[in-house]
């Protein structure tokens, strides 16, 4: 069986080997910085298997996420511009490869969907194939394995290996950035065991008038935005606000469908993400990569479309997910 574990050891192999790369370029400008930061996060990857099977102890990965933490806030990390083609070179494999460039882009969505949606019927005897508890992870990682081998396929480089050189150039470019989803997402789970959703839902239910649906949804949907903005990811605010007025509130209290509460309430804080530098990965990682004078460039293009989404979402949960009399 593929499980998951085999996906997250491939991936700690990748940043393993990324900073051993790093270590080896004497040009880079902070080496043993960078390649202790990479190395770390690989090495958590293969910890963790051990975590998860209750064989060795979780607060080493804490301590681990603090030394990641000091690196990257102490400079230590840095861009090593690894050897890869030049501009001039990708623009003429643009035009060379046209259209055929999109083929690996789509080959790892593909791939993806029609593994989970075989995987039910992909046994060896009476045992799955896949791994059914984490199926969409297994496949997605397959689905990444076959793109970049259908991208080696289709440009043919001449190093076979250039997926692994190029991911490297994209990861140093990114930097630390790359690992705040994950940060944050854990943070809005330790915020919930800390008992901050009870805590907002007690601040919010003295504020708010008694019996008033709209109050209601405005309360959820605008906080789901503002812990967005805050914490840079909706999913870390999702069981924040749920757990302060998304359940006790508008489905216990004014009777409302839950999936569409929680539904639209995803998007309400999804409209936080457009406005957020927090949100890295969607918002300062593009103007690092396209080398924007305005890092801030792209929030500043989405603001005008994520506070109208809001106002959107409000109107309707407060239409939809509640029988109006």
């Amino acid at each position: 069986m593929i499980n998951v574990e085999s996906i997250y050891w491939l991936i700690g192999l990748l940043f393993v080997g990324w900073a051993f790369l790093i270590a080896r370029d004497a040009t880079h400008p902070r080496r043993w910085g960078s390649s202790a930061f990479w190395g770390l996060l690989g090495l958590c990857f293969f910890y963790g298997t051990a975590v998860e099977a209750k064989t060795a102890p979780a607060w080493v990965l804490g301590i681990a996420v603090l030394v990641l933490v000091a690196l990257a806030s102490t400079g230590l990390l840095g861009d090593g511009r690894s050897k890869t083609t030049s501009e001039e070179q990708r623009t003429v494999h643009a035009g060379k490869f046209g259209n055929k460039l999109f083929i690996p882009a789509l080959t790892l969505p593909v791939v993806t969907v029609i593994i989970v949606l075989l995987a039910p019927v992909l046994k060896i005897g009476s045992t799955p194939l896949i791994d059914p508890t984490h199926t969409t992870l297994v496949a997605l990682g397959i689905g990444a394995i076959a793109a970049a081998v259908v991208g080696v396929a289709i440009l043919r480089p001449k190093n076979k290996l250039a997926p692994v050189f190029e991911g490297r150039r994209i990861l140093e470019t990114i930097g630390w950035a790359a690992l705040l989803p994950q940060m944050l997402s854990t943070l809005g789970i330790l915020f919930t065991q800390a008992g901050v959703g009870t805590a907002v839902g007690t601040l919010a239910k003295g504020v708010l008038p008694s019996g008033s649906l709209i109050a209601a949804v405005v309360v959820y949907c605008v906080g789901m935005f503002i812990f967005t903005v805050l914490m840079g990811n909706g999913f870390a605010a999702f069981p924040i606000m749920t757990a302060a007025i998304g359940w006790p509130v508008l489905v216990q209290g004014f009777h409302g469908n839950p999936a569409i509460v929680f539904a639209i309430g995803m998007l309400a804080g999804f409209c936080g993400t457009l406005c957020t530098p927090m949100a890295a990965n969607f918002n300062l990682v593009p103007s690092a990569l396209l080398e924007m004078k305005n890092k801030y460039g792209v929030i500043t293009a989405q603001v005008a479309t994520g506070v109208p989404l809001l106002a959107a979402n409000i109107a309707l949960m407060y239409f939809l997910a509640f029988h109006h009399a």
